[in-house]
């Protein structure tokens, strides 16, 4: 089975949004973004809701902003099944996308003071870690949620 993406053109809308937000138009990605999310709907489909809203979370002025996209990714990420994410690209797992999801909302908790989800989150992205792959995607979710725990003077482990 080949490990290459299939076509999608909203997946690639999303992308190349996503890739003019890097290259230093964040506005501009983010008004597109916030287009396509308002053309797929509530129901749009799962895949391109978590991939558009875990995107547009970075593209935020504000956390409480960022919080809310991360909350969609989420919810939309249990709507979504492997077979459908595999129609995409053959080697994702939609449980590995947890970790990452996760994290992001405990560190915008954190972020906000909010101890307590910060701490509920961390656990849950940690909980998740073991459905990482071994590649360079999953040992960065790893060493984030490491380097947040590090860094996390809630955490009473030390």
């Amino acid at each position: 089975m080949s490990d290459h993406a299939t076509a999608d053109p909203t997946m690639t809308r999303i992308l190349e949004a996503v890739q003019l937000g890097q290259s230093g138009a964040p506005a501009r990605a983010r008004d597109l973004l916030t287009a396509l999310w308002d053309e797929l709907g509530p129901t749009g489909d799962a895949l391109h809701r978590c991939t558009l809203a875990h995107y547009l979370a970075d593209l935020q002025d504000t956390t409480e902003a960022e919080l809310e996209w991360d909350q969609r990714a989420l919810a939309a990420v249990s709507e979504l099944t492997d077979e459908r994410a595999q129609e995409y690209l053959p080697s994702l797992q939609v449980q590995a996308f947890l970790p990452s999801l996760y994290l992001n909302l405990a560190d915008c908790h954190r972020r906000l003071g909010n101890v307590g989800p910060a701490r509920e989150h961390l656990t849950r992205a940690r909980e998740h870690l073991v459905r990482l792959p071994e590649d360079p995607y999953g040992e960065s979710i790893r060493a984030a949620v490491r380097d947040f725990v590090a860094d996390d003077p809630t955490d009473r482990r030390r």
